[in-house]
């Protein structure tokens, strides 16, 4: 059966516990492949300012590592959440390290990828941080590439938490 939503989807928390999607109906997801050693990596610290800021708001932002892009993530969960927390601060939810290209990729990243192609209609994530904004509903709103500024998301967020 073809996933309806992003409710319909699992995945494993960075500590190794069964993370259901479902437990976040009704809010709104921004769901990102992070990694700790990319030149992106400075932007955990404004997905956690969008954390503290909107998750009374209904927000929840998604932390994905991924080893894909340049080998930018090959520490062990552990390690990486450690890092996340140590140099960013980061409370928001991460997940274990996953695959989102390829035919290894998690199932809820080739639906996220299948929900809001890229530039050109492409699917695949070409660098880390990129983000899927994701409605109330459990419908993906937008892509982001990974150079959009997580504080240049504010406006969509706010317009998908109003609504």
């Amino acid at each position: 059966m073809a996933a309806a939503s992003i409710y319909d989807f699992e995945a494993v928390s960075i500590t190794g516990q069964p993370a259901h999607l479902s437990t976040q109906r009704g809010k709104v997801l921004l769901v990102v492949n992070t990694a700790s050693a990319c030149a992106f990596t400075p932007q955990f610290a404004g997905l956690e300012q969008l954390w503290q800021d909107y998750r009374d708001r209904g927000l929840v932002i998604v932390g994905f590592p991924s080893n894909e892009f340049g080998a930018q993530d090959p520490a062990s969960n552990d390690e990486i959440a450690s890092f996340c927390q140590l140099n960013y601060g980061v409370s928001f939810p991460m997940m274990a390290k996953v695959q989102v290209n390829g035919a290894q990729a998690h199932p809820l990243w080739q639906w996220l990828k299948a929900q809001a192609p890229g530039l050109l209609g492409s699917e695949g994530v070409k660098w880390n941080f990129t983000k899927f904004l994701v409605g109330r509903d459990g419908k993906v709103l937008k892509r982001y590439a990974p150079n959009d500024a997580p504080e240049a998301l504010r406006k969509d967020i706010e317009k998908a938490l109003a609504a």
